[in-house]
């Protein structure tokens, strides 16, 4: 079994490591935190076979503290593993930051500096990431992560400031950066370069980030969801209701009525279409329509029904499908074919529908005519 020391472990992306290392056969977590001693950290470094060195300072109430946080405990980290004469890998943290002239830059670059000079020393694996801005759930908002930030205040309706929307950012998801760094304790990569990245990044303006972010947020009234097989929209999606407040995490449909009975679109997509639920009263039919291009799919899930369908080209013969709920039996509907849902039992009808297409009001490729 292997010990693994996280250092910063109840920061943003200790949280997301521990509890993903958790999930790991054959590990022992050990967790530092500011709650624990120098005299603690000499004992969990010597226990240790795979460091991972995420405690820092970013925003301190004095300057120095960017020191002591940051350079000082990386050079204590190294002192012990010098004393004791170990060569653990060091996975560590830093910043795209240490390329700038500012305190917290230069005291990252310091640390960049200590640890390169250690491995060149003994020989000792170091693995260091500048990593860009990383977001996720936990990430603490109004603090110095943008996309927290914007998340937490736009799910509970709080006012965000730009003050130049063009302003680019680059981020890095949380996932993926836990998922590479659990690669090295798995496969014990080589060390052969003085800097590691994590891909893929995104590169987006202020304005564009809020602006989706916004778009999650209004996707309950919409119903209209981003192409989550883009990447960022999907991570992005990930985060936002991650920030939702826990008397909030749900929200009622816009219901349509009439004699039939109730009708409520669920969720719409420009990839996958929209998906919509009916509850239909005993003797109620719902349809006789046809369409030239719109694929649609039913499945009922309560009570009983009859499928009725005629080719809008042969019209002698009607097919019959007798569906019932229960019995998680998907029906096609093919284009060309009049058709129609009849509730024939003697409870409401529920069912789910799947078109490939968001409706269209001014041109909705749907015909009326009776199947029989």
């Amino acid at each position: 079994m292997k010990t693994i020391l996280v250092t910063g472990a109840s920061g943003f992306i200790g949280k997301n490591l521990c509890l993903n290392l958790e999930n790991v056969d054959n590990l022992r977590i050990i967790k530092y935190t500011l709650d624990n001693s120098l005299d603690e950290l000499t004992s969990f470094v010597s226990e240790a076979d795979f460091i991972f060195h995420l405690a820092g300072v970013n925003r301190p109430k004095e300057e120095k503290e960017f020191t002591v946080g940051n350079q000082q405990l990386t050079e204590d980290i190294i002192n012990i593993l010098r004393s004791i004469g170990k060569k653990t890998p060091l996975l560590v943290t830093s910043s795209t930051q240490a390329e700038l002239d500012n305190p917290y830059g230069k005291s990252k670059l310091a640390a960049e500096k200590a640890l390169l000079s250690w491995t060149k020393e003994s020989g000792s694996p170091v693995y260091i990431y500048r990593l860009p801005g990383v977001f996720g759930k936990w990430c603490k908002p109004n603090y110095n992560s943008v996309v927290a930030t914007f998340c937490h205040n736009i799910a509970n309706n709080l006012p965000i400031k730009i003050s130049d929307g063009k302003i680019p950012v680059t981020l890095v998801y949380i996932d993926n950066v836990v998922n590479k760094f659990i690669d090295h304790v798995e496969k014990q990569e080589s060390n052969n370069k003085d800097y590691y990245s994590i891909s893929p990044t995104f590169t987006i303006s202020l304005s564009d980030l809020r602006d989706r972010i916004m778009n999650l947020h209004d996707s309950r009234k919409t119903l209209l969801l981003p192409n989550l097989e883009d990447d960022l929209n999907k991570y992005l999606y990930a985060t936002y209701v991650s920030y939702l407040a826990t008397d909030n995490f749900s929200y009622k449909l816009k219901v349509h009525a009439d004699e039939r009975g109730e009708l409520a679109e669920f969720i719409k997509s420009y990839q996958f279409g929209q998906i919509f639920i009916s509850r239909t009263k005993p003797g109620e039919s719902r349809g006789n329509h046809w369409h030239n291009t719109k694929i649609e799919k039913f499945l009922v899930v309560e009570g009983a029904a009859e499928i009725l369908f005629r080719n809008k080209i042969d019209q002698q013969d009607v097919i019959k499908y007798k569906v019932a709920g229960g019995e998680s039996n998907v029906v096609d509907i093919p284009v060309g074919y009049v058709h129609s849902i009849k509730n024939t039992g003697d409870k409401d009808l529920i069912t789910v529908f799947w078109a490939n297409e968001v409706l269209n009001k001014k041109s909705p490729d749907t015909y009326y005519d009776k199947v029989e």
